[in-house]
């Protein structure tokens, strides 16, 4: 099975941290944020990888090329943030036509990869309950479909999920940046046609230095 890992981001709220370094090399028990996720993958069974990489790109690259674990990995330059939606438009051409696992570089997560549907038509989400930084949420589940209500949702997308490619089809001429959420998924969402389940396994978005420092205290606290 192919994944796709969004790398491409600028990092600006973890800065200082990231005037150095792109955020999917911050290390959080050892190990960076990018090789943690593509460990999870690998041992799901993920054997082609996707990337794309624009803020200190290079680095990203000279970090994952020494991963001999992975059989093939496409790393995608973007000259700027393309945006979540924009990077999976701009990669289509390398994503087949069979559904592909997609997830961020700076989330922690122990997400069971088999509860994923094997055959998905759009999109399945994975969602997590909602974490302090988010206690509106993104959306509901009803009858194992996604909506979004006025006011409280019930979960938080994890950031991983399971992408039909065809429905990238639509955008291939929208113009960079675009976010994957509001342009691609909603309009899906609004037609019933977005599936999600929940996961309450531990999963942490390392997106603040706050959330860094815990992501460290609770690995730290687990070994």
């Amino acid at each position: 099975m192919k994944a796709m890992i969004l790398a491409a981001g600028l990092g600006s709220r973890m800065q200082p941290i990231t005037n150095k370094i792109p955020k999917p090399l911050i290390d959080v028990g050892g190990i960076s944020l990018i090789e943690r996720s593509i460990n999870q993958l690998l041992a799901f069974g993920v054997n082609e990888f996707v990337i794309n990489v624009s803020y200190f790109g290079d680095q990203i690259k000279e970090a994952l090329q020494s991963m001999d674990r992975i059989s093939k990995i496409i790393f995608i330059d973007e000259p700027f943030p393309y945006g979540t939606g924009g990077a999976l438009v701009n990669a289509r051409d390398f994503l087949g036509s069979d559904p592909f696992i997609l997830s961020t570089a700076d989330i922690i997560f122990d997400l069971s990869f088999r509860q994923l549907p094997p055959n998905v038509e759009t999109v399945h989400l994975v969602a997590v309950k909602n974490p302090e930084h988010n206690q509106g949420g993104d959306f509901s589940i009803k009858e194992n479909f996604v909506l979004i209500k006025d006011e409280m949702n019930d979960f938080t997308y994890s950031g991983v999920s399971v992408i039909n490619p065809n429905i990238l089809d639509a955008h291939l001429s929208r113009e960079y940046p675009f976010d994957l959420w509001n342009t691609v998924l909603k309009p899906l969402i609004a037609k019933s046609m977005i599936t999600a389940h929940f996961d309450d396994s531990l999963w942490i978005d390392v997106g603040t230095v706050d959330r860094l420092k815990l992501a460290r205290r609770v690995l730290k606290d687990e070994n």
